[in-house]
């Protein structure tokens, strides 16, 4: 599903990523682990077309995603990919609803059709009574939840999570581990995770491992 041959960055002197391989497949849920520094972050996002790499190919099904120019770039991640940040990333003057349905009013869906798809998914989340909550009114677990929530909203192909459960205390964090493998239950959908937590490392399909801008 998704395959990155040679993919080296350079950040001025800095070489970052040192000709990264790597494929994940379809409804994998895979970590990458290492320590600070490894380039991991940096992977995660040029896989997910973020950023872009100096050189190598990021081929989703065959399509080197690299060679769209940046329009085609933006319209591809809005309607393949989600991100799931450790800060959560939600825009404070929206409630949960409607940043839920920004991906989608984004990818020109209508909004009658958005709102609906985006209670469906918050339902789903155990999150229909905070529909109208902006997200200072929600609890970090709530929180994380509408960001996954937001993820899902354009059915992507596959989601990307840099330390999703880092500021979650053990309880929101096990809630959230379990909820991705619901969503691959559900959903068939692909996560590619970057953690330093062991405990979701240990429960992976693969782990993959970072040192010093390569996978050892």
């Amino acid at each position: 599903m998704i395959r990155v041959e040679g993919i080296t960055k350079r950040f001025g002197d800095l070489e970052v990523l040192k000709g990264i391989d790597l494929s994940i497949n379809k409804g994998e849920i895979v970590s990458i682990v290492g320590s600070s520094g490894a380039g991991k972050t940096t992977l995660l996002q040029i896989m997910g077309t973020l950023d872009r790499s100096e050189r190598g190919g990021v081929y989703y099904d065959g399509v080197d995603v690299n060679k769209f120019n940046d329009k085609a770039l933006a319209a591809f991640r809005n309607k393949n990919i989600g991100f799931v940040f450790q800060f959560h990333q939600l825009l404070p003057e929206f409630n949960a609803l409607e940043n839920v349905m920004i991906p989608a009013l984004i990818g020109n869906v209508k909004k009658q059709e958005a709102e609906k798809r985006a209670k469906e998914i918050l339902a789903f989340l155990g999150l229909s009574s905070r529909l109208t909550h902006k997200p200072a009114a929600l609890s970090g677990g709530e929180k994380q939840r509408l960001a996954v929530a937001r993820a899902l909203i354009n059915n992507p192909s596959v989601i990307f999570a840099d330390e999703p459960s880092g500021s979650l205390d053990t309880q929101n964090k096990e809630e959230l581990h379990q909820l991705f493998f619901q969503l691959r239950e559900r959903l068939n959908q692909t996560f590619v995770i970057v953690t330093h937590d062991e405990t979701l490392a240990q429960l992976t399909d693969r782990t993959i491992h970072m040192k010093d801008g390569m996978i050892v």
